[in-house]
Formats: C-alpha cells, sequence, structure tokens
C-alpha cells in the first residue's frame, strides 16, 4: 500500500498545487469550546453510533435532552439535519464559526453550497476547512470533489490523493481519483487505482458514471480496449 501511494504520487504530482489557499498569516485560530460531563460523553457518543447507523431522527432525539451552549451538541445536530435535507442545518453550522469546532461548520456550510449547486460558496467555506483541520480527510475529498466540479484537476488530484494518503481505508477519495482518471482517458493508471486499492465492480460503475456527467453532451466512448482494462483490474467478486 505505502509502495503504492509512493508510485501514484510520483505519477501524478510532478507538480505543486497551490488550491487557492492564503498565505499562513491569515489562518484563522480557532476558539474554544466548553467540555462536555462524562453523562453529556456518554449521551454525544450514542447520538454518533445511531447517526452512523441511518438512525438520525433518534440520534436528534437522543441530543435533545443535551444543552445546545455545546457545540459538540450543535456539531451533531446540524449533521443529522443536513443528512435529513432540512433548513435548521444552516444556522447551527454558522454557530460553529469561531468555535473549537470553526472547521466542521466551514465544513458543513461548504456541504450545504455544493449540494445546492453553488461551487463558489462551497469553495470558499471548504478551503477555510481545509486550513483550520488540514489532516481531515473528509474536507480534503469534498474540497476535491468541488475542484473536479469546476474541473480544476491538478487541484482536485492533489486532495483527492491527500485524502487517500490521510487514510487509506477510506475508499470514498479512490473513487473520486478514479473518477478524475477516466475523465481525463487515463485508463491505465485508473485501473492501477482500482486493483491496488481494492474498488468494488459498483464502485468502478459509479466512477464511470460520474466521470461521463463532466464530460461534454458527445462524449467519445472508451474503446473495448479501455474498459477491458479496468474491468481486469476488479477483485474477483466471491
Amino acid at each position: 500500500m505505502k509502495a503504492l501511494i509512493a508510485t501514484l504520487t510520483l505519477m501524478m504530482l510532478g507538480g505543486c498545487a497551490t488550491n487557492g489557499q492564503a498565505p499562513w498569516s491569515n489562518l484563522l485560530a480557532p476558539g474554544s469550546c466548553p467540555k462536555p460531563s462524562s453523562e453529556q460523553e456518554l449521551a454525544l457518543n450514542l447520538a454518533d453510533d445511531m447517526a452512523n447507523e441511518g438512525k438520525l431522527h433518534a440520534s436528534l432525539a437522543n441530543l435533545q435532552s443535551l444543552p445546545d451552549n455545546l457545540p459538540q451538541v450543535r456539531q451533531r445536530k446540524a449533521r443529522a439535519y443536513r443528512l435529513l435535507g432540512r433548513n435548521e442545518a444552516e444556522p447551527l453550522y454558522r454557530s460553529l464559526l469561531g468555535t473549537c469546532l470553526a472547521a466542521d461548520g466551514e465544513h458543513g456550510l461548504g456541504q450545504l453550497a455544493s449540494a445546492k449547486g453553488d461551487n463558489g460558496q462551497a469553495l470558499a467555506h471548504l478551503q477555510r476547512a481545509a486550513r483550520l483541520a488540514p489532516t481531515d480527510e473528509k474536507i480534503r475529498n469534498d474540497l476535491g470533489v468541488v475542484y473536479l466540479d469546476q474541473l480544476r484537476l491538478e487541484d482536485a488530484r492533489f486532495e483527492f490523493m491527500t485524502a487517500i494518503e490521510l487514510k487509506q481505508t477510506d475508499q470514498l477519495a479512490a473513487v473520486n481519483l478514479v473518477t478524475l482518471l477516466i475523465y481525463q482517458d487515463n485508463w491505465k493508471q485508473a485501473a492501477q487505482v482500482v486493483s491496488q486499492l481494492g474498488l468494488s465492480p459498483e464502485q468502478v460503475t459509479e466512477a464511470q458514471a460520474r466521470a461521463q456527467k463532466l464530460k461534454s453532451s458527445t462524449p467519445v466512448r472508451p474503446s473495448k480496449d479501455q474498459v477491458a482494462a479496468v474491468s481486469d483490474a476488479l477483485p474477483a467478486v466471491k
């Protein structure tokens, strides 16, 4: 795995991506947050477990017993409301700015803007989030998605590679990287990523469909040999 990451980095990141970020002197220092009590921590963990299981309404129900003056509570409520498509998410994310969870606030606002198709606002929020939490692979991946939507391919590639290196077990960035490579008709590297990172046939199909949407209305269809190169790299389905 380490060898793969090093190889991909050498092949794909010959130049430096600026990512449109401001100088270090412009970084914002996150504020502080009160520490939850042990009982509150248990309730927060329970709400996290329920949200991760897709039980967003139950997660919100558990959070309602906790005080909203805790940014940790507002952050979890904001995520649940965002996933449920409710308007309460945006003011909750904005309330996190200036706290120790400012990166989460910027990230959430970026996700909301991206869902509305406002790539300009999404980019501004996600760039700030990445400066506040540079090792958060989810933020780096989502920033890469916005760059990809804008066809800023080198910047997108940089963010996807960063996300992969930060957390190699999370395949979301790998799927997005394959999407980018297929869009560029770089089938050889796409096949290598698919094989080495163990992507499923469903993930490859998703990447191909998303790459197709990025192309013009009359895209050049891949040859049978190109499709076969990716298909041959897929792990066997058991």
